[in-house]
């Protein structure tokens, strides 16, 4: 267990509840197959992509992963409408993107709006096909149980953002079911405070075409990634609406760096805690 992240309260057995409408067997069969050719196919674009300069490479990242998302039968809202979503680097610079997290949908859905290099724990690498599609993909690993990791991971993350790309952060430190949320915690704010950079906020939200809400692509507790595939793919009419917020500036002079990070992260959670 970590020694410095929480640990969300959500259970399978008592977030899911609620069943959502289902598609039949053939279509999630269907989808399951699309899924992995989409999948696939990113791996073996992945070099050459990597080569192409940056525009051109983050406007493929976007398609794909709306692709993918398209073919795991998730529609994506992103907006508010009428707000164009950010493309560039704000400020000048990279901005750290922050939002709530539900499921490992939300990198997908984040790609598809904003591309960046994110930052996972070190479980990740060994998920099936997608570890080292994320790997690939310049993702910025943190040992959630080796505290002293952190202040080497935070100058990784300074790093990246120095250099004018974007670095994508779930500060919650876990996955919540979407009903309930967890606190931002500072401490990876200290890389924007550090770097200069602008924080974005993101809110992720799950519904059904309906517009009830809905917690079936939540992955928590003890779920598998294999189980909760299974559990998104059943799904009739998910929707994601994905809303990018005014960024939110560097912090003026502070009495302690402390304090800085601390202000970030309680201005961002406000930020997203008010449009969910």
């Amino acid at each position: 267990m970590s020694v410095w992240l929480p640990t969300a309260p959500c259970r399978p057995e008592t977030c899911l509840g609620e069943r959502a409408p289902e598609v039949s067997r053939l279509r999630r069969a269907l989808r399951l197959a699309a899924c992995l050719t989409a999948v696939l196919a990113g791996v073996l674009l992945s070099l050459p992509v990597r080569l192409l300069p940056h525009g051109a490479r983050d406007r493929l990242i976007r398609l794909w992963a709306r692709v993918l998302l398209r073919t795991l039968g998730v529609t994506v809202h992103l907006g508010p409408p009428g707000t164009p979503v950010p493309g560039g680097a704000v400020g000048g610079g990279g901005a750290l993107v922050v939002a709530n997290h539900v499921s490992w949908l939300d990198i997908l859905l984040l790609a598809a709006g904003r591309p960046g290099r994110s930052l996972a724990k070190t479980e990740v690498r060994q998920w099936p096909v997608l570890g080292r599609l994320v790997a690939w993909g310049g993702t910025v690993f943190l040992d959630r149980d080796r505290l002293r990791t952190l202040p080497d991971t935070v100058a990784a993350v300074a790093e990246v953002l120095r250099s004018g790309q974007p670095v994508i952060v779930f500060p919650e430190g876990s996955t919540w079911c979407g009903r309930e949320s967890g606190r931002f915690r500072p401490a990876l704010f200290q890389a924007a405070v550090e770097a200069g950079a602008f924080v974005q906020p993101v809110t992720i939200r799950y519904r059904l075409a309906d517009g009830r809400p809905t917690s079936a692509p939540a992955f928590i507790g003890d779920d598998g990634l294999l189980t909760s595939l299974a559990r998104v793919v059943a799904v009739r009419g998910l929707v994601a609406d994905v809303t990018f917020l005014p960024p939110i500036p560097p912090p003026g002079p502070q009495p302690t760096r402390a304090g800085a990070r601390r202000e970030l992260a309680r201005a961002a959670q406000a930020a997203v805690e008010g449009i969910r």
